[in-house]
């Protein structure tokens, strides 16, 4: 995927959504959902994201990664406001666009959910109080401090050998790399370098940890997927692949990625601490 922003899918996308939403402006906290060929499962998804959240208003952008069934119509038809690439090329190059979008329109916090139902969105709260109360920049669910519905052992088992890796290389205590529900402050994942067209959670994270962001992680649900089923490959194939990611992004970051500027006094990262949800 090319790293330079936009691209003619990109462009194609972005002309689209102006063509349908004019200047619209997007409320301040927007809950971001990168959607490819998910119409069974997104529609429930969508009716269960709340309008407002810890006193901010929400918005719904769903970003359609060039799906051939009706995606796009779900979304529409449930509300979400909806930025439709005409090709497929991942779940990554689909975030970095509605990352630059969220952006563009206005949104000050941003949070990634899936399409399929497999995070539990009563626990927004988590995600975002940290982020109003500058506690953290970036809020991430952790499976293993909360629970898991996976009964896949080869996967349960994974989710622990990648957070230690990613551990000792950024020595910072990491339990769970690949939870997709995330919170975040708009400007945190539009200054790291996001290559990666499928395997993007591991490298948005190594990226905010090397750049000296402020990372929480809270305990949080791993639903069983509502729909459908998973774009992630073969479990051996999906390991070697995200292993590629975690390490080629270290080492890409190790090697002099700029910084942004942190308060002396802040804490970079603070140990995990259980949460109780708020409604």
């Amino acid at each position: 995927m090319s790293t330079t922003f936009p691209d003619e899918v990109d462009r194609a996308a972005l002309d689209g959504y102006a063509e349908r939403y004019g200047d619209r402006r997007l409320a301040p906290v927007v809950v971001l959902i990168a959607a490819y060929d998910e119409q069974d499962a997104l529609g429930a998804v969508l009716d269960g994201i709340p309008a407002s959240s810890c006193g901010l208003d929400v918005d719904v952008l769903v970003v359609v990664d060039g799906a051939t069934d009706d995606t796009a119509e779900v979304a529409l038809r449930h509300g979400a406001q909806t930025c439709v690439a005409p090709v497929n090329r991942g779940q990554g190059a689909a975030l970095r666009l509605g990352y630059r979008l969220a952006a563009e329109r206005g949104a000050q916090y941003l949070v990634t959910t899936d399409a399929d139902g497999q995070y539990d969105i009563d626990e927004l709260p988590r995600l975002l109080r940290p982020l109003l109360d500058d506690e953290a920049d970036f809020v991430t669910g952790s499976r293993t401090l909360g629970s898991s519905e996976s009964t896949d052992l080869v996967r349960r088992a994974g989710t622990h050998v990648f957070a230690w890796i990613v551990t000792a290389l950024t020595r910072q205590k990491i339990t769970d790399t690949s939870f997709g529900f995330r919170g975040m402050k708009i400007e945190v994942p539009n200054s790291v370098r996001l290559e990666q067209q499928q395997y993007q959670s591991s490298e948005l994270l190594v990226g905010v940890l090397a750049r000296g962001y402020r990372v929480l992680e809270r305990p949080m649900t791993m639903l069983a997927r509502a729909a459908g089923e998973s774009k992630k490959g073969h479990n051996v194939l999906y390991g070697y692949r995200y292993a590629k990611v975690v390490l080629g992004t270290w080492l890409r970051e190790r090697r002099g990625a700029p910084r942004p500027r942190v308060r002396p006094d802040a804490e970079r990262v603070s140990e995990p601490a259980a949460v109780a949800p708020e409604r």
